[in-house]
């Protein structure tokens, strides 16, 4: 396996080509020394590897022009474009040779899509549409293939519906498409500045992945573009390193169309499309690589432990007790780190009750934000007229609320997930990658908030409270007036009934005015307690579902480090009786493997080969390691 030098003097990571050669190298190693879970890490390994894909989501509010981009990005009108329509699935274009289209269609909502090939004129009308459906069955996707130079590398951009309407807040499907992808451009066109939603967004998009950019779109429709790109670039600022660019779809496609660099250069995509193949492409293979040869290395390790531990014990036979005892030390402190109450184990199960208590203490408290902001908003007015708005509105600040409560709480799950490997190893850097940022579906065991009738009254029910209160008035003047040797009807209790009567109106108009707000309370209060009610669960069931994850995930790394201390141990007893006939061509075989283990490990990137990992997890090995006689220091 060769290794490429970087300006700085460093080794590079091998080619994706080169670590797949190494990984079926080393799980038919692991196959013949009988290390059967070995080789199966190293299917996964391998199958991580020949997943190229580097998915990019393109997201933005509605008409702020991510279809066009795509469009102009791949040089094809792939994506619907037009001023009454609106993509309302995702839809993924990547490289296919010839082209092709597919759609992913889900009977249930319980069943896996079924990915339908269709022709690629049918997929705009689909993804368009109201509500999409094939043949009768609803559509989650699409797919469009195309042979372009710009998506050859594995790119692969992905159109997702606009992420302004309150549909759209309720599903949170876009930040749960951005938890599988590896980037995410955000379009807002050049008319305005970013708006309180796009800063949001653009904030929980840092949050769950670092590889964030953005797109000021229509720059040859609005002269005032690079004012509002300045004033763009001045609210990301605070937010981080977000590059930003400024192009010209119909210039773009105007320029490919026509082949004219000059009017290329000026739509600015150029700039775009280094940075998506560099900075995007470029380092997400770069880590895959990385993260491979991590597995790799690993491997090599414990393959290398075990024939060592033989070779020496074949060279050496005075020193077999030694060696034995010295990693059968090591095998009772891997025997440690299995055991439930080992420091690792411990830090696990505290860590995930601390978590589950805050997490649900954020997800009232923010709740209990909104809650509050709906009671204010209800005091200030009447709330029937508008109920239909303010439950919109509502429905939008639970959304954010649930999806900050969601991005916080991976964020604390992936810190106690370092915290864990680290008691598991110092420097260990090799966690679970589980993500529980995923919101899609969390409030459809919510039902929607219930409805108010309307607050206005006919006539007659005017005239009816009026006369009702203006009665007493009357009678009461009446009968004072009356002393006087006036009527009872006369104009003194005809004003005093129309004042009282007024007052009564109005005391009526109030009493309503209070009830329909404390009907509204409790519409909220009830609708606040069932969103606490239903995400709560699932929240507390998907940190459960994180627990046992990465338990099994240490826990497998300590079974593989036992097993290999115990094979290891194994092996050198077993040389110990080999007889003198034998002992030369074993260990010449032994040194062969040995040889070709060492050129694999030295073949890794120093960064990402940790040297005698085996025997600094199981702590005690560290002395196995010496006595072996290892190649390099322990």
């Amino acid at each position: 396996m060769s290794k490429k030098t970087t300006d700085a003097g460093r080794a590079s990571v091998p080619t994706a080509d080169e670590l797949v050669g190494a990984a079926d190298r080393l799980a038919q190693l692991s196959r013949d020394a009988g290390r059967d879970d070995l080789a199966e890490h190293l299917v996964h390994t391998r199958a991580r590897l020949l997943d190229p894909y580097v998915r990019v989501l393109v997201v933005g509010e509605y008409k702020q022009g991510k279809s066009k981009l795509i469009n102009a990005l791949v040089g094809a009108p792939v994506c619907p474009v037009d001023d009454d329509i609106a993509t309302r699935v995702a839809t993924v274009v990547g490289y296919g040779d010839p082209p092709e289209a597919a759609l992913l269609m889900q009977e249930r909502a319980d069943a896996e899509p079924q990915r339908r090939p269709v022709p690629i004129d049918e997929v705009a009308g689909v993804v368009t549409a109201a509500e999409p459906a094939h043949e009768g069955v609803p559509v989650v996707g699409a797919e469009v293939m195309l042979p372009r130079e710009i998506l050859k590398g594995g790119l692969r951009l992905v159109d997702s519906p606009g992420v302004s309407d309150v549909a759209t807040f309720r599903e949170l499907s876009t930040l749960s498409s951005l938890a599988g992808a590896h980037a995410m451009l955000l379009v807002s066109d050049a008319s305005q500045e970013y708006t309180a939603p796009e800063l949001r967004l653009l904030r929980q998009a840092l949050r769950v992945t670092p590889n964030v950019s953005a797109v000021v779109s229509k720059t040859d429709v609005y002269p005032e573009w690079r004012r509002i790109e300045q004033i763009d670039r001045e609210h990301l600022d605070g937010l981080g390193d977000v590059p930003v660019f400024a192009v010209s779809s119909d210039l773009r496609l105007t320029a490919a169309a026509e082949r004219d660099r000059e009017l290329n250069e000026e739509s600015g995509f150029p700039a775009l499309v280094t940075h998506l193949r560099t900075h995007v492409v470029g380092r997400t293979e770069e880590l895959q690589r990385e993260a491979a040869s991590a597995d790799l290395g690993v491997v090599a390790e414990q393959l290398l432990l075990v024939v060592q531990a033989e070779l020496r014990a074949l060279e050496h036979p005075e020193q077999t007790p030694e060696i034995v005892a010295r990693l059968e030390v090591a095998k009772s402190r891997a025997d440690e780190f299995r055991s439930r109450s080992s420091r690792w184990q411990t830090t696990l199960t505290d860590g995930i009750g601390d978590l589950i208590a805050d997490t649900e203490h954020d997800l009232r408290d923010r709740l209990r934000r909104v809650q509050r902001q709906a009671e204010e908003a209800i005091d200030e007015g009447d709330p029937a007229p508008i109920w239909d708005q303010f439950s919109g509105w509502l429905d939008e600040r639970v959304g954010e609320a649930v999806s900050d409560t969601f991005v916080w709480t991976n964020e604390r799950q992936q810190w106690l997930a370092r915290e864990v490997a680290e008691q598991f190893l110092e420097g260990e850097d090799d966690i679970p990658d589980i993500d529980v940022s995923d919101i899609t579906g969390v409030l459809d065991p919510v039902d929607e908030m219930t409805g108010m009738d309307a607050a206005s009254m006919s006539a007659a029910e005017k005239i009816y409270i009026g006369v009702r209160g203006s009665y007493g008035g009357v009678l009461m003047v009446g009968l004072a007036t009356s002393v006087l040797g006036l009527s009872v009807l006369n104009p003194l209790s005809l004003l005093a009934g129309v004042l009282v009567g007024r007052r009564a109106y109005r005391e009526d108009k109030q009493a309503r005015l209070s009830r329909r707000q404390s009907e509204a309370k409790t519409l909220v209060r009830r609708y606040i307690d069932e969103v606490a009610f239903q995400v709560g669960k699932q929240l507390r069931d998907r940190l459960r579902a994180v627990q046992r994850a990465t338990r099994d995930h240490f826990g497998a790394r300590a079974d593989e480090i036992h097993r290999s201390l115990t094979t290891a141990a194994d092996a050198a007893r077993l040389a110990a009786g080999t007889y003198a006939k034998d002992r030369d061509g074993r260990i010449a075989q032994l040194r062969e493997h040995a040889q070709l283990l060492t050129g694999l490990r030295r073949a890794l990137p120093a960064g990402t080969a940790p040297s005698r990992e085996v025997a600094a997890v199981a702590v005690g090995a560290a002395s196995a390691g010496r006595a072996l006689g290892a190649a390099e220091p322990v």
